[in-house]
């Protein structure tokens, strides 16, 4: 079994578009769908989505929600914790070793949790 997509909420699209833009820049994930209320990024199996709630209501964090993103190499982690805080978004923790494995933890600007780790 294999999870194949990952959508989070927000508010502010185009923002948020901007910020995962830079996220997945150089990285082979590429931009496939942008209308409407949803913007899509792929590449092989993975699959990554910004939505505006499909109810009208202001989108939400998911408290204890997180996606993680495993990366090639901790010089990645470090790279991408360093430019989602460039882009605006939080330090929910640096680049170290928890449980065994090279991890960092940011939130994006919906307040949003992504692990990067490798």
């Amino acid at each position: 079994m294999n999870i194949n997509y990952f959508v989070f909420g927000t508010n502010d699209m185009p923002k948020a578009v901007k910020f995962y833009d830079g996220i997945f820049e150089s990285s082979g994930v590429n931009k496939v769908h942008d209308e409407g209320r949803m913007t899509l990024w792929s590449a092989g199996d993975f699959m990554f989505a910004l939505a505006e709630p499909f109810n009208g209501e202001a989108a939400t964090f998911g408290n204890g929600t997180m996606v993680g993103v495993n990366l090639d190499s901790a010089a990645e982690v470090e790279r991408l914790h360093k430019k989602a805080l460039a882009l605006g978004g939080t330090d929910e923790g640096e680049p170290k070793i928890r449980s065994g494995r090279f991890s960092a933890y940011v939130r994006d600007l919906d307040n949003n949790k992504i692990c990067f780790y490798q």
